[in-house]
């Protein structure tokens, strides 16, 4: 593991010039492209972590000459979003002057990787609403906003293991006030464009909102995290009476404020869920799932995809069902059937989500065992299971991940939404942990940062279809490697899983191309998956508020599986699957395209 002192040094020179791709025997001109390209990320690298303290905290780098960083927060005012702008225009820029002509291997792969991703989120910044680069329309929602984010971050990310983290939570907290205040400015900016979410969507977050404020500022999560995590490390000080001081006089009116603003539009604000009804909306659409998917798949296709996926998977399901002696009824009323049948589901307690949480790290333990089976290279990082907190799981999806620190420091964190078990039936359980943990997210990006032949900046790159799909492509893995020989219904869960993702792209577009009522999309989920309406609706409010986003899933799993398939035609008994996979994970995220070329390149040497 790299040491955090030389982190920042190795961040773009620490890849050498085989590793960047350049040929043993490169012209003068492809040594010079190749070494502008690394010193050019590596400039990159640090111009990014410049401007957000966040990144740094989240990749373990706020000590040394970044310390200042640990007690910072960006403030999202819109002198602060265009300078973001103008930073990632002027990186674009810099990365145009490099002769990509001279640029193989590796080298070529990250270049067009860059430029993808930063074209596409320029693209976004012709819409004059959304966070720029990521499909997210509204600034507060019931899944977005500093008043879930910013609790989240300081309790899983920021590091305390001194007086002087101790500290720099305290000025975290106090920054709270200023990052809420700036953000209902920029909701009531969005408010007069026409920019308003639909009254469901605002009405919980003002439920969510004023939750955490009636909670006694004493109580808060955000005074027991640091009371807690001080105590842990005998740091002595007032931290928990600092914090709850702070809350009180300013976080809590900040967060009162904007409530308001909210409750103050509501009346008003219409049920119409789809995107396209704001000013731009299809554009932001089209933008969104280009982003997104990092294809030029229209809506009108993606829809198609889903419907004629869910019908395969159907069939398949249809056939383990019976298999059951699950034979009356549809799909979707047969899956109903198991995840009311209460042999198959925790106590609704605090026990019961303890007995889960077990149960999910025994399912790691077993597929850590047969990982060897499908990889050369297995990441140094663990990964925790944990709750989602109590107080933002009404609005939280039901499973996400955060990535480990670069240093190592930090392990993964999957976390998984217990607001109520009965949304998640044990045989439904062992297919999340494959998706979130290993060998899905936890996996391919402790795989990613842990990468000799990926430059530092390729972690601050996302691309939602390569990541995604491959939690999906992970799921299909765990099956393949033999994780439900014993656990039929096991199986079942992993086919609804994918069922679940195609629905997602029938919902996704069907709302905001075909103009779907929130209803129409909850209903659809209801009859195709046999959910709790109660999932379905979290889900598909979800979709109504990231355009684009669920499409990710579906979309980049048929790549995934494609790109193999493909090799395994062209190479024939010359496939290695440990060999595929380490090659397709080992230089990180990359768009969909530039995943085809990692592959075919990887083809052709094996041909060869």
């Amino acid at each position: 593991m790299i040491d955090r002192r030389k982190l920042l040094m190795t961040a773009g020179a620490g890849v050498g010039l085989a590793a960047a791709g350049v040929p043993a025997f490169a012209s003068p001109r492809q040594t010079a492209a190749a070494g502008q390209l690394t010193a050019f990320m590596d400039r990159a690298f640090e111009r990014i972590l410049d401007s957000s303290p966040e990144t740094v905290t989240a990749f373990g780098l706020d000590t040394g000459a970044r310390a200042d960083a640990a007690s910072q927060l960006s403030v999202p005012t819109l002198a602060e979003e265009e300078k973001s702008r103008a930073l990632t225009r002027s990186l674009r820029a810099e990365l145009a002057a490099i002769d990509r002509g001279a640029l193989t291997g590796q080298s070529a792969i990250h270049y067009d990787t860059l430029a993808a991703n930063w074209d596409a989120v320029i693209a976004t910044y012709d819409v004059p609403y959304g966070q720029g680069g990521w499909p997210d329309i509204y600034r507060v929602s019931q899944q977005s906003g500093a008043y879930q984010s910013t609790p989240d971050f300081l309790d899983s990310q920021h590091r305390i293991e001194s007086a002087a983290d101790a500290e720099a939570y305290v000025s975290r907290i106090n920054a709270f006030a200023d990052v809420l205040t700036a953000e209902t400015e920029r909701v009531r900016e969005d408010f007069a464009r026409g920019v308003v979410p639909p009254d469901f969507i605002t009405a919980k977050a003002i439920s969510q909102q004023e939750g955490m404020t009636s909670t006694p500022a004493g109580a808060s999560p955000m005074v027991n995290s640091i009371v807690r995590r001080t105590a842990e490390k005998s740091i002595p000080g007032d931290w928990g009476p600092r914090v709850e001081r702070l809350l009180t006089e300013r976080v809590y009116p900040a967060l009162s404020a904007q409530t308001a603003v909210l409750k103050q539009r509501l009346p008003t604000a219409g049920h119409e869920a789809t995107v396209a009804r704001l000013p731009a909306g299809e554009k932001f659409y089209a933008n969104s799932l280009h982003y997104i998917t990092t294809t030029r798949l229209s809506a009108d296709e993606i829809h198609r995809i889903g419907v004629d996926q869910v019908a395969e998977l159907s069939a398949r399901a249809d056939v383990l069902l019976k298999a059951q002696g699950l034979t009356q009824g549809s799909v979707a009323q047969r899956i109903a059937a198991l995840g009311a049948d209460p042999q198959y589901t925790y106590a609704n307690t605090d026990a019961g989500k303890a007995d889960l949480i077990a149960d999910l790290n025994r399912q790691m333990q077993d597929m850590q065992a047969r990982l060897p089976q499908a990889f050369g290279r297995l990441p140094k990082s663990g990964v925790e299971i944990k709750r989602v907190p109590p107080e933002i799981e009404a609005g939280a999806s039901l499973g996400y991940y955060n990535s480990p620190s670069l240093d190592g420091s930090r392990p993964g964190i999957y976390y998984i939404n217990l607001r109520d078990t009965s949304e998640w039936p044990k045989w439904t359980l062992p297919t999340l942990t494959y998706h979130e943990a290993t060998p899905g997210h936890h996996f391919q990006i402790a795989i990613q940062q842990e990468s000799d032949a990926a430059p530092k900046l390729m972690n601050l790159v996302f691309f939602s279809s390569y990541v995604e799909g491959w939690g999906l492509y992970a799921e299909q893995l765990a099956d393949e490697l033999g994780a439900y020989e014993s656990d039929p219904l096991g199986q079942v869960g992993y086919l609804q899983s994918l069922m679940f993702r195609a629905a997602r792209l029938v919902v996704d577009t069907g709302i905001h191309s075909k103009r779907w009522s929130r209803e129409q999309g909850i209903r659809y989920m209801v009859e195709t998956l046999g959910d709790q309406e109660s999932a379905s609706t979290s889900e598909v409010e979800r979709y109504c508020g990231w355009p684009g986003q669920a499409c990710a899933y579906k979309v980049g799993h048929n790549e995934w599986v494609r790109l193999r398939e493909k090799a395994k035609a062209a190479l024939g008994p010359r496939f290695d699957l440990k060999d595929f996979h380490d090659v397709a994970l080992a230089g990180g995220g990359v768009p969909l395209t530039v995943l085809e070329r990692v592959v075919d390149d990887w083809t052709a040497r094996r041909m060869a």
